[in-house]
């Protein structure tokens, strides 16, 4: 009976969708208009029970409407809305919840927690909305709030910095908030895991002027940095006391994919060259290693070797990286291909095996991700192409007609069948539906904080408002693509790159070139041009990091082997993170060719949890 009434729903599902999709070809204004309104009822319908039902415990359970704690028992699912509630200028509940949260929350609790996870939900979270709360200039200033988010920020933070107590630099993946570090916690964690805290730390240093917590997750980009290969590119996990990689699949997806995000972010937020120069060199390796038009592989770090070809559905936040870089062709097809797959199931598995075409097993679920959504909203930015629009819609009614529950949204456990499971996310509300609103609004004439408001926003991995303040944003006034955020003296230019050309081509593909902007002081002299085409232009120095700052990767040792294709293994250098050389460094080249004939058979392999990019 249980099997009839899946196939049913799936049909009625099918049915639905077909009829929603029938209204028009394209989505016009007053529709676009409509599908605001729409997702923004699909906020409050999960809102409103997480409120109702589940409050304060960290999560809804849609189905059954209850609640359950998930990541440290300090309503989750309401510290992750804070910024959507103010985006969708609802001024009495933003107020209320600030205010409950000030007077109610504390962390001085034995709750051992994910560094990753607490830092992207709780810290992102918490920061955002008091920087919403405490400023005149957003329009939500809340007149008696006294930073007492900013004061549970500060102490949150406090009792992670334990973990970052490692010889490498790389935080541990857990750390208990009143005890620290437990003596037995696992020494491995994941890049994504180590490399995706500088943004909400960074702010916070910002914010305290107290420099500790920039600091040492900058250390942490350089202790994995440091590591990386030969290639440039970076493992999935790694050992925090040793250096040693644990997993060396390379690629965009899965255990590593916002530590290339932040990368990105961290200098367009913080305008520290630094963390350009890395992304510069990370986003190269990747381009040529891993990009096989229009979709992205694992390759073997050392050999580049395919081992994994699989889409996954955490790249799919990569176009909208790209947007961001000022990279938009190789975006468009990307995303094109993602699409696809949730046109084909109405959903974006976990895994889709690119080999057989087919839903890599054990990872049929949908757990309500934004990363999709995400790209969308920049790809329509950057471009207005209505497209973008269509694909809005079609995801809109995917979640409205598949995972709609009675008192939320429900993760999608089998994408195939479309079977329900009781549990929502917070980032469904910190993410999903808000750029889903703001998409549409977007379409409509946007009227929001991020597109009207006073400042140019960076959203964290969790979708958390960051805005470039004079106070957070040190660095002078610059000219970057920034999201399409550069108006007026827009031209195209099409500059030589200082790489030769073998070294841009991705597998038959031109990184496509970016954008410049004319008409903003600029202090030329300090830049060269970017040796990657196709990334922020004026701003790219043609040195690579480790000629700029010294800092090169801790050497490995090729080992003879029988067999060609056969991993080598790195000798680490147990001392730390970062090997600090002279300044006669010589140019770490992306030499080696992607071995593409060489796919390893992965159709029945697992992939490993991990801190995943919400």
């Amino acid at each position: 009976m249980k099997t009839l009434n899946s196939v049913l729903q799936f049909l009625l599902f099918i049915l639905l969708f077909s009829l929603h999709k029938a209204v028009a070809n394209g989505v016009t204004p007053e529709e676009a208009r409509q599908l605001r309104d729409e997702v923004r009822e699909m906020f409050y319908h999960a809102f409103d029970g997480y409120m109702e039902h589940a409050f304060p415990l960290d999560e809804l359970r849609p189905l059954s409407c209850e609640g359950e704690d998930t990541l440290g028992g300090y309503a989750l699912t309401l510290i992750d809305s804070l910024d959507t509630l103010a985006l969708l200028g609802d001024r009495e509940r933003f107020t209320s919840s600030v205010e409950w949260i000030g007077k109610n929350l504390r962390f001085d609790i034995n709750k051992t927690v994910s560094i990753f996870e607490t830092s992207i939900r709780v810290l992102g979270g918490l920061l955002s909305a008091h920087l919403i709360a405490s400023d005149y200039a957003t329009g939500m200033r809340i007149p008696s709030y006294d930073n007492q988010l900013l004061d549970l920020a500060e102490d949150l933070a406090r009792r992670l910095l334990p973990a970052f107590d490692t010889p490498t630099g790389i935080p541990f993946g857990s750390v208990n908030l009143k005890y620290g570090v437990d003596e037995h916690e696992s020494k491995i964690t994941s890049t994504a895991g180590g490399g995706t805290l500088t943004l909400e730390f960074g702010v916070l240093s910002r914010l305290t002027n107290d420099p500790i917590f920039e600091q040492v997750t900058k250390n942490a980009v350089r202790g994995l940095w440091a590591r990386r290969s030969k290639l440039n590119l970076v493992g999935a996990h790694i050992n925090v006391f040793t250096g040693e990689w644990t997993q060396k699949d390379a690629g965009i997806g899965t255990s590593i994919d916002s530590f290339y995000e932040y990368l990105l972010k961290a200098y367009l937020l913080f305008g520290d060259e630094e963390y350009l120069f890395i992304f510069q060199e990370a986003y190269s390796a990747a381009m040529h290693y891993l990009y096989n038009d229009p979709w992205y592989v694992e390759v073997n770090m050392d050999s580049a070797a395919i081992v994994w070809p699989l889409f996954n559905s955490l790249q799919a936040f990569w176009p909208g990286l790209q947007v961001l870089a000022g990279d938009i062709d190789p975006a468009i097809r990307t995303h094109t291909a993602f699409f696809s797959v949730w046109k084909r199931y109405g959903f974006t598995p976990e895994g889709f095996n690119l080999a057989t075409l087919s839903v890599q097993h054990g990872q049929k679920s949908y757990p309500l991700r934004p990363e999709l959504i995400e790209s969308t909203y920049w790809l329509y930015k950057a471009t207005r192409d209505p497209r973008y629009l269509d694909v809005g819609r079609d995801i809109v009614a995917s979640l409205q007609y598949g995972a709609r529950c009675p008192c939320g949204y429900c993760h999608i456990s089998d994408v195939e069948n479309h079977k329900r499971e009781d549990h929502m996310e917070s980032f469904f509300l910190a993410e999903t539906v808000k750029y889903l609103w703001l998409l549409f609004d977007l379409a409509v004439g946007p009227d929001n904080l991020v597109e009207n408001g006073p400042y140019k926003y960076i959203f964290s991995t969790e979708g958390h408002l960051l805005p470039a303040t004079p106070q957070i944003s040190l660095l002078q006034e610059h000219c970057s693509y920034f999201g399409a955020y550069c108006h007026g003296n827009l031209k195209e230019e099409h500059r030589a790159s200082d790489k030769s050309a073998d070294s841009q081509e991705t597998n038959g593909s031109r990184v496509s070139e970016g954008w410049v902007c004319r008409g903003f002081p600029l202090d030329s002299s300090s830049f060269d041009s970017s040796p990657v085409s196709g990334l922020i232009k004026g701003l790219c120095p043609g040195l690579t990091h480790a000629q700029k700052y010294g800092i090169s990767y801790i050497a490995s040792v090729d080992k003879p082997s029988e067999d060609d294709s056969a991993k080598q293994k790195d000798t680490v250098v147990q001392s730390h993170a970062i090997v600090v050389v002279s300044d006669q460094i010589a140019n770490q080249s992306l030499s080696g060719d992607s071995n593409t004939d060489n796919v390893k058979e992965s159709s029945e392999r697992e992939l490993e949890s991990d801190p995943s990019q919400s």
